[in-house]
């Protein structure tokens, strides 16, 4: 019963998962069926969307089956992105976009700034949008009043498999940030760093690379799909505090006898 809910649209899965960088086709979709994903992440200006008589990366992608979340990567400039979703839009392919605005060619950091007058005209213009950000609160909550229908803070640059490396801004957002998902996107490098970011609180993860590039993209969809879960679980639970000092697994006081 525990559903990610994004723009009034119910998921079983807190995983998202990207198409990028597969070696074969066959390994992409065994990645998608082991994953358990619902919702597949294509790039609009690195896939043929526009000649469908052409073979296209969506030929391996069963529509019915996944929601299509189509991205602006590759996009330096707020108004290329905007061009980018126009062009999804039209082509049929999603009214949902994932805003991504380059800043830096060689750190590929996000452009904050641009990619928030990118949302906030294409909220304007009816799209489900979903930013991609640097881990910064104030961004997140501009964000969110230009009309995000979600959040999605870098762990770690792009394809840097690196692992959270600010956990606490991520904590900080959690507790700051209500009624919006938080997804992490970006820099998740196996299943360790994916059951971390969602005992953190987040609502879900985006992924690529860390499936795409391991040596059984299959296995490692799968292992990811289960810390998800595990992640999910455990932040639902509520650690146990943490001590200084010891403390006995078997007290004697308040023992049950």
């Amino acid at each position: 019963m525990d559903k990610l809910v994004i723009a009034g649209r119910e998921f079983a899965s807190r995983l998202i998962i990207g198409t990028g960088k597969y070696t074969t086709n066959e390994a992409m979709v065994e990645a998608f069926e082991r994953s358990g994903a619902e919702m597949i992440t294509v790039a609009v200006r690195r896939v043929n969307i526009t000649d469908r008589s052409q073979p296209s990366l969506l030929d391996h992608i069963d529509l019915g089956r996944y929601a299509i979340l189509p991205n602006t990567a590759g996009c330096y400039s707020a108004d290329e992105a905007v061009r980018t979703a126009r062009l999804a839009r039209e082509v049929g392919l999603s009214d949902w976009v994932k805003v991504e605005v380059i800043g830096d060619p060689k750190t590929l950091f996000p452009d904050n700034e641009a990619t928030l007058e990118a949302t906030r005209t294409l909220v304007k213009e009816g799209f489900t949008v979903l930013p991609y950000f640097s881990d910064d609160l104030i961004m997140a909550r501009k964000l969110i009043d230009a009309g995000a229908s979600a959040v999605m803070p870098l762990a770690a640059p792009i394809g840097s498999g690196l692992g959270i490396q600010n956990p606490a801004n991520l904590r900080i957002m959690r507790e700051m940030i209500s009624g919006v998902p938080i997804i992490v996107d970006a820099g998740v490098g196996t299943a360790s760093d994916a059951c971390l970011a969602m005992e953190l609180g987040v609502d879900a993860i985006l992924m690529n690379t860390a499936i795409a590039e391991a040596r059984d993209p299959g296995a490692m969809a799968e292992a990811m799909k289960l810390a998800v879960e595990s992640g999910r679980l455990a932040f639902r639970a509520g650690r146990m505090p943490k001590r200084l000092y010891a403390s006995a697994s078997s007290p004697l006081e308040g023992a049950i006898r």
